[in-house]
């Protein structure tokens, strides 16, 4: 036989495959080293170095290292070594996974909007604030229950609850500890919120004696009314709404000495209606040495709608003392 070494029963004799198994490797255009790609001297399914990979009778495959796909890679679940990481190719730890199954981020994560579900959120855990609540706290709202969560201040609560409580009395402003002052000033007035004002007079004393509190009106923040013919009282006209009857005293020493008195001040944003204010309160009277019950109603005759106040002694400085005002919230 031509092409052969030997004769065909002597090559036959030692072969078991067919003529037809021995075809398939007709047109084979593999190296030697391509072939021995094959033979990875491990057990099948563990991947060795520049061999190919092989599945296990579980279609299992172990030490794979990096996989690149440039398409879908669809999978049934992934697992990440304990302390791995997860990632894109410019941010490899987005995802740090310990071995306990917390997961860090290495960015702020990214929700679609209205995907966070009330449910989930659990504020048990929470550090307590540890102080009152003040006006710069924030809250989240839910906008008009429209899905949309915005912040807001405890201040905007307190306006919300003041609308909802008709007539209920709400802090504005204090004076703080007043120390040898010529005046103490308030503006802080809205008649959108408020009916009237109550200004509380807190052991204000003045530097001596004999001399009478006075409040006086401006309509543009900055210029006073200071004539005693505007303003109108049951004893005579003075130089601004009376917060005392008679003289007050202040250096005497006495405990007792300085005025505490309470007032209502009404119409004071009005431009129609006289501004009014109704005292009541008590003071040491050093003229004739005891104390005096003060109970007064007078008004400015001017009708113009006015935007500060200032209280002040008609001759003295303030020495000491604390003045507060609250608003009545409209009914």
């Amino acid at each position: 036989m031509a092409g052969y070494i030997g004769n065909q029963a002597q090559i036959r004799s030692g072969l078991s495959a067919t003529i037809d198994e021995l075809n398939i490797i007709d047109g084979v255009t593999a190296t030697t080293a391509e072939l021995n790609y094959n033979d990875t001297g491990a057990a099948v399914g563990t991947v060795v170095a520049s061999k190919t990979v092989t599945a296990d009778a579980n279609k299992d495959v172990a030490s794979l290292r990096n996989v690149t796909a440039t398409g879908v890679a669809t999978v049934g679940s992934v697992v990440v070594a304990d302390g791995g990481n997860i990632g894109a190719a410019s941010d490899t730890d987005s995802l740090a996974i310990a071995s306990n199954g917390v997961v860090t981020f290495s960015q702020a994560p990214v929700f679609p909007d209205g995907s966070l579900n009330l449910a989930d959120l659990d504020i048990d855990g929470g550090t307590d604030i540890n102080a009152a609540l003040v006006d710069a706290d924030l809250m989240i709202v839910d906008d008009g229950a429209g899905g949309t969560n915005r912040k807001a201040t405890m201040s905007r609560l307190a306006t919300y609850m003041g609308t909802k409580i008709g007539g209920g009395m709400e802090f504005i402003a204090s004076s703080g500890a007043i120390s040898d002052a010529a005046t103490v000033v308030f503006n802080q007035f809205d008649a959108s919120k408020y009916d009237y004002y109550i200004f509380n007079i807190l052991a204000v004393v003045p530097v001596g004696d004999n001399t009478r509190l006075l409040m006086q009106l401006s309509a543009d923040g900055t210029n006073y009314d200071t004539t005693s013919g505007n303003y109108h009282a049951e004893g005579g006209d003075q130089a601004g709404l009376l917060l005392s009857s008679t003289n007050v005293g202040g250096a005497s020493g006495d405990t007792l000495e300085g005025i505490n008195v309470k007032g209502s001040l009404y119409n004071v944003s009005n431009s129609s209606k006289p501004t009014v204010l109704n005292s009541q309160g008590g003071y040491l009277n050093t003229s004739n040495n005891y104390v005096t019950w003060s109970s007064a109603s007078n008004y400015e005759a001017s009708t113009a709608a006015h935007t500060a106040v200032r209280f002040l002694f008609n001759a003295l400085n303030i020495e000491s003392g604390e003045i507060t005002m609250f608003g009545v919230v409209n009914s």
